[in-house]
């Protein structure tokens, strides 16, 4: 007999931007986390018993150690798995280093190509996933420079308005000081109070540690 799929979340991002200590950080949950760009080389899978579960998706971009044809194999491995379980999948988190963020943007964009995170946004879009996009690393940047940090990301992901006012969408967090863990954990609760799915909110920690 057929089991039924477990319900999940998708946590996707460019390499070393801190997606598996988000996890840690959101569910108590040890995923393993490596300070080399491509930690995460397959896809990990967080379960939380037969309803749930979180699928740390390999880092794309750079991968430390591994061949550029392997990379490219990796991300088509990706896309053809968002592709054939989108069904499954209740919605994504996308992890950036906003620190980075302006700078890989513009080289990407000055070689004529769409930023990846930009590219992988508009893919979770497509697939009618309603991405988060945790904007990670904010304990790097000035507090006066980040609200210009965050509105470039807002202009760069095509989205309209003050960041401000896409609190569902663009979280300012640091995986180091937990600083907008409470904000991050609200968007969650939102996500899953669309899909009538609140009851799975009990494996999400109700505070940061």
């Amino acid at each position: 007999m057929n089991e039924t799929p477990l319900k999940k979340i998708l946590f996707v991002g460019r390499s070393n931007t801190g997606k598996s200590s988000v996890i840690n950080l959101l569910t108590g949950k040890k995923v393993k986390t490596g300070k080399k760009p491509g930690s995460t080389r397959d896809f990990v899978r967080i379960n939380f018993g037969r309803e749930f579960e979180i699928i740390d998706v390999p880092g794309f971009g750079f991968m430390y150690g591994v061949e550029a044809e392997k990379q490219e194999k990796m991300k088509t491995k990706i896309i053809k798995y968002l592709e054939k379980n989108k069904d499954e999948i209740l919605f994504a988190v996308e992890v950036l280093d906003l620190k980075m963020f302006p700078e890989l943007a513009q080289r990407w964009k000055e070689r004529g190509y769409i930023p990846l995170d930009v590219e992988w946004y508009y893919f979770l879009e497509e697939l009618d996933l309603k991405p988060i996009v945790i904007a990670n690393k904010i304990d790097k940047i000035s507090p006066f420079e980040l609200e210009d940090y965050l509105n470039n990301l807002v202009f760069e992901l095509g989205l309209s308005g003050h960041w401000k006012e896409l609190s569902d969408v663009i979280i300012p967090f640091s995986a180091k000081t937990g600083k907008g863990f409470k904000e991050l954990r609200k968007a969650i609760h939102r996500r899953l109070e669309e899909l009538g799915e609140l009851g799975l909110m009990k494996f999400i920690r109700k505070k940061f540690y």
